[in-house]
Order: structure tokens, then sequence, then C-alpha cells
């Protein structure tokens, strides 16, 4: 099987610690070709999407950091595949945030043939924290606007603390808590956000959250789920001075066992999640409350698997391996 990964450059992989490069090497073990490439290497030649992409297949049973250093030797060489897309079984798109919208609007047409994950359609609905908002039932209570004097009187009149995020940042990156204690600053702080300075249209809407208490003595909650179904799991807790759980952040992870009402949550977006070609996501929940939908890279799997010792990816390849071939039989049927 003949497997394509559209990431951010490898070079900035830390390969013990990422999800991507714990399915990359899973691929690579069971002898499938395995291809990278970035969204500025698809380009259209003569009607057909094809991309600049390289082979980095390696040796079978390598340790990650020597499977991660061939594949960085790799791209020393000069060596590209110029491949019509179309030929390839599945694509994997583990870009980090923001989307290229152009790539995923070119890659979009391949999906009758190619199985991609997460689709396209998909990212496209789901890039941003927005998302969540398909389900007002299990949320936070949430406010997004581009007007600092209405984010501020929602602040004023919610009365307890709340959090202020970029929609479009991953990481924990940009998230802040706020409340009337400090008035001086807070009037700041929204205007910085919204950019202010800009005319109304071109100004950065800004969501504006419920802060839940929870998250600092317990953490939240990172789940994994595929084909709508729960992968795994794991509890994350703030480095201390800090709020947020974010690994990226400095949270750590601890092992998690989901509650009722955690599996709850789960089973309220999973429908909807399959629905739109979203089959491979990261939820972060606090409490009882669902806080993201994470479609783009969601991480976890190497934690989760030291945690429970599991191999997550496995499960990940077999799901790949299923669709490939529930798609090359429907292929077969059409011709």
């Amino acid at each position: 099987m003949r497997i394509a990964f559209l990431m951010d450059p490898l070079e900035s992989i830390a390969p013990v610690h990422e999800t991507t490069s714990h399915i990359m090497y899973e691929c690579n073990q069971r002898r499938h070709s395995v291809y990278f490439f970035e969204p500025h290497d698809i380009y259209v030649r003569g009607n057909r999407i094809v991309a600049r992409m390289r082979d980095v297949s390696a040796p079978q049973d390598l340790s990650m950091k020597q499977y991660w250093r061939t594949l960085i030797r790799g791209l020393k060489r000069e060596e590209r595949i110029f491949e019509p897309l179309s030929e390839i079984d599945a694509i994997f798109l583990r870009k980090n945030p923001p989307i290229v919208r152009h790539a995923l609007e070119i890659l979009s047409p391949l999906e009758d043939r190619v199985f991609i994950l997460n689709s396209t359609h998909g990212q496209l609905l789901a890039h941003t924290k927005l998302y969540a908002l398909n389900f007002p039932s299990i949320i936070p209570e949430t406010h997004l606007s581009r007007d600092p004097n209405r984010l501020r009187r929602v602040i004023e009149e919610f009365g307890g603390s709340m959090i202020i995020k970029p929609i479009s940042r991953f990481g924990g990156e940009g998230v802040i808590k706020v409340g009337m204690q400090d008035k001086l600053n807070l009037n700041s702080l929204i205007h910085f956000y919204v950019h202010s300075s800009r005319e109304y249209a071109r100004r950065e809407p800004i969501m504006v959250q419920e802060y839940l208490e929870t998250s600092l003595s317990e953490g939240d909650v990172r789940v994994l789920l595929l084909n709508g179904e729960v992968l795994g799991a794991m509890r994350r807790v703030p480095a201390v001075g800090d709020f947020r759980t974010n690994i990226h952040a400095g949270g750590r992870a601890l092992k998690h066992t989901l509650t009722p009402a955690q599996r709850h949550i789960c089973e309220v977006i999973k429908e909807r999640l399959v629905r739109d070609g979203l089959y491979f996501v990261g939820i972060d929940i606090i409490g009882d409350k669902l806080i993201e939908i994470n479609c783009l890279s969601p991480g976890g799997v190497p934690r989760i698997n030291r945690l429970d010792k599991v191999k997550l990816e496995e499960k990940i390849v077999d799901f790949i391996e299923l669709k490939v071939a529930e798609k090359r039989g429907f292929a077969r049927a059409q011709e």
C-alpha cells in the first residue's frame, strides 16, 4: 500500500513524542511505501493533481530515533517523486494549524479514489475552535465577537473568570484567563486580541468562554477518537503557575479512565464526526464539558501508549488499511 503524509517539515518533529511519527513508523513496519510532502508541493499538471513527494520508506525494526534520523538524511538527497496523487492509496493530512486552504481545495476532487484522513471537507469545516458550537448542550457558555465593548460587557455580566481564545491557534497558544479584578489590563487585552485599530470588518473575532474551575485542580482529559469510537484517553494537568493543560504549554500526562459523563460526550459527537469525514480526532474535556475538537493533527498517541502499555498506532493503520480496501472494492464495482 502507498501512504503519503502531508505534514510540517520532518525536521520540526520530535519523533519520540509525536503522533505523526508513530503512525509513519507503523506504516513502515508493515512494509507499506511511505511518502512525505508539504502543502507547497502540490500542483496541477494537465488537469491531474500531482505532488513533489519524497519516498521516506526505511529499513524495518529501527529505533524511533534511528528511523527519524534516516528520514532526515534522506531529505538531503535531491530525489523527489513527481507522483499523480490519484495513484496513492491513502493520504494522511497531519499539517499543524493553520490550514492551507488552497491545498485542501486542490486535494478535494481526489476523495472519490483516494482515502484521505481526515477528509478535506471535514478539515475545512472543523479547523478552528468554532466547530464545537455544533454541540451547544455539552460545551461551556461561549461567546464570539470582534467588538471590544461587547466582549467587555460579556465578561462584566458573567461575573466570574472567563477564558479568551484565538479561534485558530493550537497548543494553548494565546489562551488567557481574565476577569473583572484587573479592569485596566482586561480592556487592553481585548483590544489587542481583536486588533481594534483595524476597521471592523478586518478585526479578529475571538472566543470568550466560561472558565471551569476544575481545570486547575483536575486538569482536562484528551480523548482520541477513531471512526467515532474511543481509541484512548489521558488526563493532562497544568504546570505549576499555569492553568493551561496543553503538553506544549508544560502540562503533564496522567493515566485516565473515562467517566460516564465523558463517554456521553463522545456518543453525542460521534455521528457528526463520521458524517463530516473526521475519522481521527482529539477532543478536550473539562469536567463534563466539551472544550475543543482537534482534527488537523491531534496528538497523544505516544503518551497514551506509555501510560496504558498499548500501541494505538496499530489500530490507526488497521483502520487505514480497511478503508483503502473498501475504496478499492467500490472502485472495482463501478468498473
